[in-house]
């Protein structure tokens, strides 16, 4: 099956030469393919679970960093940078769109239950530097499931045009992999099959690094490197300089980690100043939580969080401050900066630095004008920090006093810092259900005094903003492009396509324009304008095609792109969406059951395939029953439901009985449906409302030339808690 990214490479040239009608483009060409000196080269490098005094420029006397440290004289030095949370899926979520854990899609790891996933929703800074022209690229630890290309939480469904390494968060704690993902491709690696530890995966993460820089070394690019480093287990071919300390297999195999990182990071440094690229790039090194203690490893050995209190998993500044350093030859001043940056500041300052549109409604501030030494970097009024985690570990726990799996929340404003913690895992309790510390940073960075009872006013200051700063649900202003599809295509038949450009910046655009670029051979046809000449900030650019497909074949892909002129130069959003095949028509008389559906929302029985529903085995389900009578053939259904067929003007009767059937009576009598039937966009069918008491309804319809069946089932009476409905013996006649 061709991929997005096949497809896109090999049909750009033949889109533009098949399709027709306004406002389709011909092939996708980057806005800018020169350098240009007053936008950098980006590298972002994400350690994995680096405490804040694991760097020798940060304290650190146990353990080797002299590149890093060597950037830290020659760069900016961060005293007061944090992380967005204290395990890593949120705190590199947040560090990708921009948004605290108050307001962000992923807001705890997959293991506490949290949401795992980026969504179609999220904004990262790839997708903003891409518009710009960057090549972009994320090589390592990506961290967010599922484990599956063609899904929206894929770094190249994200803004990413170049992915090697690690998709999810459990993959990631292998140091040597069987296999690592290439794109959207899983690729084995021989060395490491059987459990064989022939080739250690960081080494492959560089190897690709540097080659990524190799390869656009004459274009702008945007880097991110996170390799898994130096993340539980202690797995490192060589222990190196610590070999011979009297120290426990674990704490070497740590040090070790931590050296190659600074090893890793100097080899970047070197390619780039090998390629005359050093005066022309921003680094910035950082870290997404404070230092482990898992496999043996003791942080307090090494002293991982320097002078501050608690370690990974802790809101105490030991788990959520970290290293951050920033390195440009010409570009970052030299010095220290102890301006409170939290992750949430690199996409808009990244934006700033590639003259890119931002959206206005993420947490993050930009340091660019900081990084070039200017005073007046904007602050931010506080921070704030969510905890949802089950994981414990001891020395974490001991510090949040036998609190590590209490949902926990944290704000600083200035030098005061608030932590509390909740007896039970409900963020909605009421105030004085937590509990509550306060500390004073400039007095005591250690936390070592609450003094909570001496500032009551300051502690309940401190706990309305943690109010303010949540919302369970968070929702984005638009941005970029959009594309919408129909839940069904039917090959020969013209469905509408729309798309949308929005400008979610602070900004106007100019010259904004939508275009759609199809397979070989689709017609294309622009219904109203496809352009605008101004797009104020806020503003949004909506057009629509009619689109035909002589066939659909298995990845098909329609492309939207938004382009338009922004304040700093052009900029061009795509999105992309894979067009639903259908399956054959059917060829003889059939039940509904036996046939593949073209889609299926809150399916039962037979539908359990769709992955929204279930994931047992497709098959006809238990017998449904109505009035005691069994039926074995039938589709088991909730309301609100739709489930589409693909007939192909081939059948020419469709009959069924349609109902609250006898299992879901047992429940409740309090059920209530209405089943619909549509052919094609006609409705053919309303039933009455059903109930239990009222038994089944007998369905008997022509279908002569219905391309399209579906079958819905609605709500009745605004209960949907019993509302379990089936269509018995639900049969096609093929004329």
């Amino acid at each position: 099956m061709p991929t997005r990214r096949t497809f896109l490479s090999a049909s750009a040239v033949a889109l533009g030469a098949t399709a027709t009608g306004a406002g389709v483009s011909l092939a996708a060409a980057p806005v800018a393919a020169a350098p240009d000196p007053a936008r950098p080269n980006l590298v972002v490098v994400l350690a994995d679970d680096l405490g804040y005094g694991e760097l020798g420029a940060y304290g650190q006397k146990l353990i080797r960093t002299p590149r890093l440290d060597a950037l830290a004289a020659e760069g900016l030095r961060f005293t007061d940078a944090y992380s967005t949370a204290a395990v890593c899926a949120p705190s590199r979520g947040s560090l990708l769109t921009g948004l605290h854990t108050g307001h962000a899609t992923v807001r705890a790891n997959p293991q506490g239950g949290g949401q795992g996933s980026l969504t179609a929703e999220d904004t990262t800074f790839a997708q903003l530097l891409r518009a710009r022209g960057y090549r972009t690229a994320v090589i390592g630890k990506w961290g967010f499931g599922p484990e599956a290309a063609g899904q929206e939480s894929h770094p190249t469904a994200r803004g990413f045009e170049e992915f090697y390494g690690y998709v999810s968060h459990d993959h990631a704690h292998d140091y040597y992999p069987d296999y690592l993902w290439h794109n959207d491709v899983k690729e084995a690696i021989p060395a490491n099959a059987g459990g064989a530890k022939g080739t250690y995966a960081p080494d492959l993460l560089e190897r690709h690094a540097l080659d990524f820089i190799d390869a656009h070394a004459a274009e702008p690019f945007l880097l991110l490197l996170t390799p898994n480093v130096p993340h539980a287990p202690s797995d490192v071919p060589d222990t190196g300089a610590y070999a011979g300390r009297s120290w426990s297999a674990a704490n070497k195999g740590h040090a070790a980690q931590v050296s190659y990182f600074d090893t890793l990071v100097g080899r970047v440094v070197d390619r780039l100043r090998e390629r005359g690229l050093d005066g022309r790039t921003v680094v910035l090194v950082t870290s997404d939580n404070g230092p482990h203690e898992e496999g043996g490893v003791d942080p307090d050995l090494f002293d991982a969080n320097g002078p501050l209190r608690g370690y990974k998993r802790n809101l105490y500044e030991g788990g959520v401050r970290v290293p951050l350093i920033a390195w440009g030859p010409g570009r970052v001043r030299p010095g220290t900066s102890d301006r409170p940056t939290p992750l949430t500041d690199v996409l808009p300052t990244l934006a700033e630095l590639a003259g890119a549109p931002a959206p206005t409604d993420v947490d993050g501030l930009s340091a660019a004008p900081l990084l070039t030494g200017s005073p007046d970097s904007a602050r931010h009024g506080h921070l704030y920090w969510y905890r949802d985690e089950l994981g414990v570990t001891s020395r974490a726990n001991a510090q949040d006093a036998k609190r590590a799996t209490w949902l926990a929340e944290a704000a600083r404003r200035e030098n005061w810092k608030a932590v509390r913690f909740a007896p039970e895992r409900n963020r909605a309790l009421p105030d004085d259900k937590w509990q509550v510390e306060l500390y004073d940073l400039a007095t005591d960075p250690g936390e070592t005094r609450n003094v909570a009872s001496a500032h009551p006013a300051k502690a309940a200051e401190l706990v309305a903003l943690m109010r303010a700063s949540w919302q369970d649900v968070y929702p984005r202003k638009p941005f970029g492009a959009r594309l919408v599809l129909p839940a069904t295509v039917v090959p020969g038949r013209a469905f509408t396509v729309t798309a949308t450009l929005d400008n979610g910046s602070a900004r106007p655009w100019s010259s904004a324009a939508l275009a759609l670029r199809a397979p070989a051979g689709w017609t294309v046809t622009a219904v109203g304008p496809v352009t605008a000449d101004q797009l104020a900030a806020g503003a949004r650019l909506s057009a629509s095609w009619q689109v035909t497909a002589p066939s659909v074949p298995p990845g098909a892909v329609l492309v939207a792109e938004g382009s338009a002129v922004a304040a700093a130069g052009a900029v061009r959003y795509s999105a992309a969406r894979a067009v639903p095949a259908v399956p054959p028509a059917p060829t003889s008389d059939a039940y509904l059951s036996d046939l593949a559906w073209i889609s299926a929302a809150n399916g039962w029985g037979p539908v359990e395939r769709d992955a929204s529903n279930g994931k047992n085995a497709a098959g006809d389900g238990p017998p449904i029953a109505f009035g005691g009578t069994a039926y074995a053939k039938g589709l088991g259904v909730h309301a609100p439901s739709d489930i589409a067929y693909h007939l192909g003007g081939a059948a020419v009767r469709f009959t069924a009985l349609v109902g609250i059937d006898d299992f879901s009576a047992q429940q409740s009598s309090l059920g209530a449906t209405r089943a619909k039937v549509y052919g094609d966009d006609r409705l053919l069918l309303t039933t009455p409302t059903l109930t239990a008491a009222g038994g089944p309804v007998a369905v008997d319809l022509d279908v002569r030339g219905v391309r399209v069946l579906r079958l819905v089932v609605e709500d009745a009476n605004s209960r949907t808690s019993f509302d379990h409905t089936s269509w018995a013996l639900a049969r096609v006649t093929v004329g």
